[in-house]
């Protein structure tokens, strides 16, 4: 099964928006996708000179694949509140990325260190939750923050709490992202 198809669908719904141009024709590729038409949770990243552009995704799969990748792209081109919608000249600086993401599944622990044991760096995606706060850094995160306390510090302060708050026992969600990149 080849998934690079979705990071093409993810530029052409992106081209789409910029030039009001129909590129994609869904219809013709659940034809020759079948899996397309399962549901799917995706985070799109996008990158320009390596640096991050835009990041949108979705935590839950509640929608067929190939409508996820298409709505998440454009909402990271477009929406990502920490950036300027991207212009059409950006189009060819752009890498895009997909992660594919398994079901998210809780993390039953006692205290931070029996949560450290339990973690795995660079192969767990983490949501925490605690009361109204959420927030959820993918597996790839780990590359840039390695170790244990300051992915968690900063997944904290993310969600809008203290960046000790693994001390107020949040509840704790691990997921693992398939990669898609050229």
């Amino acid at each position: 099964m080849d998934k690079t198809v979705l990071l093409d669908i993810a530029s052409d719904a992106i081209k789409e928006s910029l030039t009001k141009t129909k590129l994609i024709s869904r219809e013709k590729l659940v034809e020759i996708y079948p899996w397309l038409e399962e549901k799917g949770a995706v985070f799109v990243t996008l990158n320009e000179f390596g640096h991050l552009r835009g990041c949108i995704g979705s935590i839950i799969a509640h929608r067929p694949l190939i409508d996820d990748v298409i709505h998440n792209a454009k909402a990271a081109a477009f929406d990502d509140p920490r950036f300027y919608s991207v212009e059409e000249s950006e189009l060819d600086k752009l890498d895009i990325e997909i992660s594919l993401l398994t079901p998210p599944q809780e993390v039953f622990y006692e205290n931070k260190e029996s949560l450290r044991k339990i973690i795995r760096p660079g192969v767990d995606g983490v949501i925490i939750k605690l009361g109204n706060y959420q927030a959820t850094y993918l597996p790839s995160v780990w590359e840039q923050v390695s170790d244990f306390d300051s992915f968690f510090g900063s997944l904290c302060q993310k969600a809008g709490l203290s960046g000790d708050c693994l001390d107020s026992h949040p509840v704790v969600y691990r997921y693992q992202a398939e990669k898609i990149t050229r």
